[in-house]
């Protein structure tokens, strides 16, 4: 991609303004004049497709998906299922493109003065697709199907602190927590909670799909497909929802996808193959975006088998790759490097003053030496299934690590299956993570002891005294230092390798509209159906 359809697809994506972008320009020798008509064309045009329009079938291509997915909301897997609930159902809230906070299916909420104890009043005349209108017991069951010992839900880790959760009349809910969460009702726009009907014996329908989103389930082939029809009864209706129908297809080959968008058969994917975005940009009639994110791509061990039990092993591996290399080879420049830690710079508490671990070679043989080792043997397991590259990036993974006497062996998996069968199973694995609106949300659900999404199985007192610390703490000051000490940790005893934050690049055709970009999940957080319309 040259400097200048980087400008261009960073001004149509809102990711800078205007002067940015004239002036971006001008230092790569255009003319201020021809730099501010093109700018003023590129936002006339984003401002025209800003516009929205009710109709059309809408269809698009994911590269997630597989038989195993269910509708089963504590077991939300990869993103078509989350595309999938935002369409059929709501949340309580929802995140803005800007990360902050907007009413959803709770109209108001408030808090006790230590962030113990919020209520949320609901929206009244809100039905479910099948008629019924939405109560406080259906909000009730949809979060105690994450809560209990034996529950296996992914969300668990989010609703552990809750300790009780009552109706106070037909349209209010109010939630006690063991201690005081500031950040709670963004816990609620998480994709974890979509609300369904609560069945008579208080537990939760979701086999059903009946919800009461903007779209109606009409088909689900797990890993294929799923289509939906608009809900006529929306309460948003007007302002979301706007295609008569939409489609979602898994489609996990990124070449695929890319020719499905060339010849019209869907109208935008997700994932843009990176090494080809630029010329992917230049077809006729499919535009490229690009958001800056938290996305970020991870290879994952398990501490708790050997040999990654051993801190100074998962060490030895963390100093063992080039993450600028991987950075121009895997991403072609579409993000930043990471410092194997889940906080980028577009958190809040991202804590700057942590040192950048670089590749070395020498240390990471000083810490095998730490190990009783002269050398190491390891499998890496990996999948496009898990990031597109994911298997060339294990592959350059490799090359790098041998210089450190670290010998790598990539297992190429199969895409179908990897999420059950090899991430949180095999030894060391391939994974990504998305941004959630706040740190202690994926602080929660990835790094907690005994988080259901603990991929690593990595348990740290400390840490975990922080965690709930943090969240429970008033004073921004206070809480952004223990948000730091949490990356420090995270970044010298955890096992997770984070060698990149990635930029999230999909493509549209450009009969797609759509307003500002949100970057909490890919693709507009993943509510493309709700958000869009055709211009």
């Amino acid at each position: 991609m040259s400097e200048q359809d980087r400008l261009m697809q960073m001004l149509l994506a809102g990711a800078i303004d205007r002067r940015s972008f004239i002036r971006g320009m001008s230092a790569l020798g255009v003319t201020g004049a021809v730099a501010g008509t093109l700018a003023a064309s590129l936002t006339g045009n984003r401002a025209l497709a800003a516009t929205p329009k009710s109709g059309g079938h809408m269809r698009m291509a994911m590269g997630h998906g597989g038989s195993g997915d269910t509708l089963d909301p504590a077991h939300i897997l990869n993103g078509a299922l989350t595309a999938m609930h935002f369409a059929i159902t709501n949340m309580l809230t929802e995140i803005n493109h800007d990360g902050s906070l907007k009413p959803k299916l709770a109209e108001e909420w408030s808090s006790s003065t230590d962030a113990s104890v919020w209520t949320f009043k609901l929206r009244k005349g809100v039905t479910f697709h099948n008629g019924r209108d939405l109560t406080a017991e259906d909000v009730i069951a949809s979060f105690n199907h994450h809560r209990g010992k034996d529950t296996k839900s992914g969300a668990k880790a989010l609703v552990d602190p809750i300790t009780d959760i009552k109706a106070d009349g037909k349209h209010t809910v109010v939630f006690s927590l063991e201690s005081g969460d500031a950040d709670f009702p963004f816990k609620m726009g998480e994709f974890n909670f979509p609300i369904y009907a609560a069945k008579d014996d208080g537990s939760l329908d979701w086999k059903s799909g009946i919800g009461c989103g903007g779209y109606v389930l009409k088909d689900f082939e797990p890993g294929v497909r799923a289509s939906f029809e608009r809900n006529p009864n929306y309460w948003q209706l007007g302002e979301r929802a706007h295609f008569d129908s939409c489609e979602l297809l898994t489609v996990v080959d990124v070449v695929a996808r890319h020719s499905a968008l060339i010849s019209g058969e869907v109208h935008a994917i997700d994932r843009v193959d990176l090494k080809t975005a630029h010329l992917l940009a230049k077809r006729d009639g499919v535009v490229v975006e690009e958001v800056p994110s938290k996305l970020h791509y991870t290879f994952e061990m398990l501490t708790n088998k050997a040999p990654f039990d051993d801190i100074n092993v998962r060490l030895a591996v963390k100093h063992a790759v080039d993450r600028e290399a991987m950075l121009e080879t895997m991403l072609s420049g579409h993000g930043i490097v990471a410092n194997d830690h889940p906080i980028s710079p577009a958190y809040r508490y991202f804590s700057s003053e942590i040192e950048q671990r670089t590749y070395d070679p020498d240390k990471a043989k000083h810490y095998l030496k730490k190990a009783g080792l002269s050398s190491l043997d390891v499998k890496l397991s990996a999948s496009d299934a898990a990031f597109a590259g994911a298997v060339d990036a294990a592959v350059l993974y490799k090359d790098h690590a041998a210089k450190a006497g670290i010998d790598i062996t990539v297992v190429r998996e199969p895409k179908d299956g990897y999420w059950s069968n090899v991430w949180q199973h095999k030894p060391w694995c391939a994974s990504y993570w998305f941004g959630t609106p706040t740190p202690d949300g994926i602080f929660t659900l990835g790094y907690k002891g005994g988080a259901g999404w603990n991929a690593t199985f990595w348990d740290n007192a400390r840490f975990n005294e922080l965690l709930k610390k943090a969240r429970a703490e008033l004073d921004d000051a206070k809480r952004g230092e223990m948000y730091g000490e949490m990356q420090r940790i995270v970044r010298d005893q955890a096992g997770t390798v984070v060698p990149l934050f990635a930029n999230d690049v999909f493509a549209t055709s450009n009969k797609i509209g759509h307003g500002e970009l949100a970057n909490n999940n890919e693709v507009d957080g993943r509510m493309f159906f709700e958000r869009w319309w055709f211009a």
